[in-house]
């Protein structure tokens, strides 16, 4: 049952203990990430997610396996504030809780594991997946801000429908989603990509995999825990096993079946993504805590992500 998760996993492990091994040795130093870092999204993804939905067309696309994640996510989020409070810090944590590292892991795990098939339902996710995620945390922030300023006699309040507006621009107008659907506009064009434009895209889609993922290795390498291991760890089993279980249940509710379940349950399984470390520092809220839970959250992966793929091929 399990013969094709080792294989699907090894590469990524291979590479992401390159990263780390390239970080401990201060081959690429701190200064360095930034750069890497806006290679891989301003370049290699972007070429990359263009040319893998350009030969796709919109009735092949289905929306239910998406519907299913962001409801679950959506409990798993409100959760969250339920039990934490409504404040920045449990805005903060419950996005840290549902949102997954879908591009520099996922797309190469699930390219790897599940082909070309799993890729479209992927991508189809990762076309909405910052924007429905990152506009509802940032919407829920300035909400928690506002209430803030608002305790404070004098304190002019924000503008509400200006954040949301700017937030929606943000999610939309950004390296991964535009491709996506630069992508999708131009397959059904039923145009051909000429060869001359065609094969370096190839090529910059190709290096994108290996980059990604040593830049994971570098990253951990570079990221302290401390103090903070145990609440991360706490943080990351929630990340790495509860939200895949819930994305299962309710896609199992919604009828969803086959690839496009297994996909969204391996996607929700992924580990957190670094965008909510850039929150946390936004708002000035658990730092710390975020930037260990997310390095916790990805060495944990390599064992949870294992367990989730084997359990999830005994669905029906």
């Amino acid at each position: 049952m399990n013969s094709f998760v080792i294989p699907s996993l090894l590469p990524v492990v291979v590479l992401i203990a390159a990263g780390y091994l390239a970080g401990r040795r201060r081959w690429i130093g701190g200064n360095a990430v930034k750069d890497l870092s806006n290679l891989i999204f301003l370049l290699l993804a972007p070429a990359l997610l263009f040319r893998a939905m350009s030969t796709v067309h919109v009735q092949e696309l289905s929306l239910k396996p998406v519907a299913a994640y962001f409801i679950a996510s959506g409990l798993l989020f409100a959760g969250t504030l339920a039990l934490r409070g409504f404040n920045r810090t449990a805005a903060v944590i419950a996005l840290a809780n549902t949102y997954s590292n879908t591009v520099m892991i996922g797309i190469v795990l699930v390219g790897l594991a599940y082909g070309e098939q799993g890729m479209v339902v992927l991508l189809t996710l990762i076309s909405l997946h910052s924007l429905v995620l990152l506009t509802s945390a940032t919407v829920v922030l300035e909400l928690a801000v506002a209430r803030e300023h608002a305790a404070v006699s004098g304190e002019e309040k924000r503008p509400m429908a200006r954040t949301v507006l700017r937030a929606l621009r943000n999610a939309i107008i950004h390296p991964v989603p535009m491709p996506i659907i630069a992508g999708l506009l131009f397959a059904q064009t039923g145009l051909v990509m000429p060869e001359f434009l065609d094969k370096p895209i190839l090529l910059l889609g190709q290096a994108f995999g290996p980059v990604a993922l040593v830049m994971v290795g570098i990253t951990l390498a570079l990221t302290p825990i401390g103090r903070h291991w145990r609440d991360a760890t706490v943080q990351a089993l929630v990340k790495n096993l509860l939200h895949p279980l819930l994305v299962a249940g309710i896609g199992w509710l919604l009828g969803v079946r086959g690839i496009p379940l297994t996909v969204m349950v391996v996607a929700a399984a992924l580990p957190i993504g670094a965008n909510v470390f850039l929150f946390s520092q936004r708002y000035r809220t658990s730092e710390d805590l975020v930037t260990a839970s997310v390095a916790v959250s990805t060495v944990l992966a390599l064992a949870t992500l294992t367990l989730v793929m084997i359990l999830v091929q005994w669905l029906p």
